[in-house]
């Protein structure tokens, strides 16, 4: 569906898999605190580095799955509560980490970047992309990047390292298990679109 405008066609927003929810408020509500939890349990999921203050984890997998799932507002409620609760002593960073000084930390800076990252996921998953593996795998590699744009020059800043000594900690460690994530992800979601059009 699409609508003409004086700058050209633009395309309507589409639903999201949340969308196809019953419900309004409440669904919203128990949707977003269903995608802090799944976030703050993937955070759990850790591989410490012995070279790097930044863990291998699940939860970058689990920050731009619930993203594509909810949608662009959903999305960054439930990361920016996450980091609220986190922030408030809650265990929900990586490891088990809480409070002030975890939120602004090492890993702070990819903390801000789930909430942005989420933003961008569910915009584009509003423009339909999970829908198909290609549209997906696109959306994983750029939120996997605006979450490392964030992440990389605060832990620079934080450690007290040049920008490419922070690569080498907090971005190409990486690399491999964000691709095999994004591959992942590109056939879950369009899988979970075949299913809900049965």
């Amino acid at each position: 569906m699409s609508t003409a405008s004086t700058a050209g066609t633009v395309t309507a927003p589409r639903p999201v898999l949340a969308d196809l929810v019953p419900g309004t408020l409440a669904r919203d509500a128990v949707l977003v605190v269903a995608a802090v939890l799944l976030t703050a349990a993937s955070a759990q999921l850790i591989v410490p580095l012995p070279f790097s203050p930044v863990p291998i984890s699940g939860q970058t997998f689990a920050v731009l799955l619930t993203a594509a799932a909810l949608g662009p507002v959903r999305g960054v409620l439930a990361q920016g509560l996450y980091v609220l609760l986190g922030m408030a002593g809650l265990p929900f960073y990586a490891g088990g980490e809480s409070g002030w000084q975890a939120a602004t930390g090492a890993t702070g800076g990819y903390l801000v970047g789930f909430v942005v990252a989420a933003a961008v996921v569910g915009a584009f998953a509003r423009r339909g992309l999970d829908r198909s593996p290609a549209g997906t795998l696109a959306a994983f590699v750029i939120g996997s990047l605006v979450i490392y744009a964030f992440g990389v020059p605060w832990l620079a800043q934080v450690v007290g390292v040049s920008l490419g000594e922070a690569l080498g900690l907090g971005l190409v460690p990486f690399l491999v298990g964000d691709a095999l994530k994004a591959l992942l992800a590109a056939g879950l979601l369009p899988a979970a679109w075949r299913l809900v059009r049965r």
